[in-house]
């Protein structure tokens, strides 16, 4: 039996069918499209991690230039003063007392004018200096003969006294050095930040002088136990007397284990501690929960403790206007509200104070009570939708209810609206932190403590001689008042 034929498909049905065709064709042409996009942009990413992944491959292993970058300017600045920025002098003539010799005459020498052979005639003088070092000078070495008696009692050895001769100055340690060499080796380690290890080169290249490093290193241990030490913690009392100190905080280690070094920073002296934790105790060490002063902080979670809640303080404008900056970068539309409202208060305020401290004080209580009223208003208890504004609030908020936001407008003369100067106090260790790896142990951390606070104390106070002050602070472990 045949199969019955199949009738061809009508015009109407194979024109359907061809118009289906063309719309799946085009949805398919789109979705190759978008892959193909998708593929490139897959592709970029890939080749930028792989070259990323290749940097940091470079990066790990010893680089020439380390800590640079890798972006290289264009146009780079010219060395030097810039045009029209800061005061530009010449090199100041010396004091006629600071002149070491006779004024050498230097006459012209030549008969014609070397130009054009002309006859010559005196037409005055111009004195000149030049500032040279002296040939390396030798160690003064200085020979004490020690009478020693024996008391015929009990047979013990009464020896001389002398201002230069230490007691146990006997035996393998009769040779020492002293107090004025010891106090360079010192101030080139903890004032200038000379690794210690390269203490002993300087020395010997300016002045001759030998001497090891494990010498410089248990001295200043020794000292720290005496009389530097004395004078650490007068430093450490005199604070109490301070209207205002600054402090900041930045990672140390000690034995290769974390810790921390703390800094109390006032115009006339700074304080260094280190410590194993940063909790309020360490604070609490330099600052007491009753001081009278005022302390400038960041919003660490020490300062906020409640045995500190006695202490006025002043919160860290510069810090609070960054963190405002880094919320306003993730919020678009009316959730940038809060935030910009308050940047833009808080740096009315501080331009107010810098208005102050450039003498222009016309009006400035009705200024501050405005704007204290409008920070009050902004800052004022309610809900806000979003949550990152909202732990704004919450926190800035009560800060200002404890007067820790605006304290730099009421006491303008002695508080500082940033902390800027404890972390320029804290620069110095920094760079220390970098060459020398930090503290072997305690007792070396307990030095560098107070060696650095006796060190940059003399430095604020503009200390002509460092070398003869810090020598006399070996004797009598005092560091005199500005």
């Amino acid at each position: 039996m045949e199969a019955p034929a199949l009738e061809p498909p009508s015009y109407e049905a194979l024109q359907a069918e061809n118009l289906a065709l063309r719309a799946e064709n085009a949805v398919l042409c789109r979705q190759v499209a978008d892959l193909t996009a998708k593929l490139d942009e897959i592709g970029a990413k890939l080749e930028a991690a792989l070259a990323e992944i290749e940097r940091l491959k470079r990066s790990g292993k010893r680089q020439a230039t380390p800590f640079s970058k890798g972006e290289h300017k264009s146009d780079p600045q010219r060395p030097g003063r810039k045009p029209r920025e800061g005061p530009f002098r010449f090199r100041t003539a010396p004091a006629p007392e600071a002149i070491s010799g006779p004024v050498v005459p230097v006459p012209v020498t030549a008969v014609a004018c070397p130009r054009c052979g002309g006859t010559l005639e005196a037409a005055g003088s111009e004195t000149v200096w030049v500032t040279e070092l002296p040939p390396q000078p030798r160690p003064v070495t200085k020979a004490f003969q020690v009478g020693i008696c024996r008391c015929q009692g009990c047979g013990r050895q009464v020896r001389g006294e002398h201002p230069e001769v230490a007691p146990d100055q006997t035996g393998a340690t009769a040779h020492r050095l002293g107090r004025r060499a010891l106090a360079t080796g010192h101030l080139l380690h903890y004032g200038i930040g000379l690794p210690v290890r390269r203490v002993p080169s300087v020395l010997r290249l300016l002045c001759g002088l030998e001497v090891t490093q494990g010498a410089l290193t248990r001295d200043a241990l020794r000292r720290t136990a005496g009389n530097v030490g004395t004078a650490y913690y007068g430093l450490r009392q005199a604070l109490a007397a301070a209207r205002a100190v600054n402090t900041d905080d930045t990672g140390w280690k000690v034995g290769g284990e974390p810790a921390w070094l703390m800094t109390f920073d006032t115009p006339e002296m700074v304080v260094y501690q280190v410590r194993r934790r940063h909790r309020n105790e360490e604070v609490r060490e330099v600052i007491p929960g009753d001081w009278a002063g005022v302390l400038g902080c960041d919003r660490g979670k020490s300062y906020d403790a409640r045995e500190l809640a006695g202490v006025r303080q002043q919160k860290c404008l510069g810090h609070i206007l960054h963190n405002l900056s880094e919320v306003l970068e993730r919020k678009r539309f009316r959730a940038r509200w809060f935030a910009a409202k308050l940047k833009e208060l808080l740096r009315t305020a501080l331009a107010l104070w810098w208005r102050w401290h450039e003498g222009d004080r016309e009006g400035f209580e009705g200024v501050r009570a405005v704007l204290v009223r409008r920070i009050t208003e902004h800052l004022r208890d309610r809900r806000l939708r979003d949550p990152d504004n909202q732990r704004l609030l919450n926190e800035l908020g009560l800060h200002h209810d404890r007067g820790n936001l605006l304290r730099f407008l009421d006491e303008p003369e002695h508080v500082a609206p940033t902390n800027n100067a404890a972390e320029r106090a804290l620069r110095g260790a920094v760079i220390a932190r970098k060459v020398s790896q930090c503290s072997k142990n305690d007792p070396g951390a307990e030095a560098f403590g107070a060696f650095t606070s006796v060190v940059r104390t003399l430095a604020k106070r503009r200390c002509e001689d460092p070398v003869t002050a810090l020598a006399e602070i070996f004797s009598t472990g005092i560091v005199r008042a500005p």
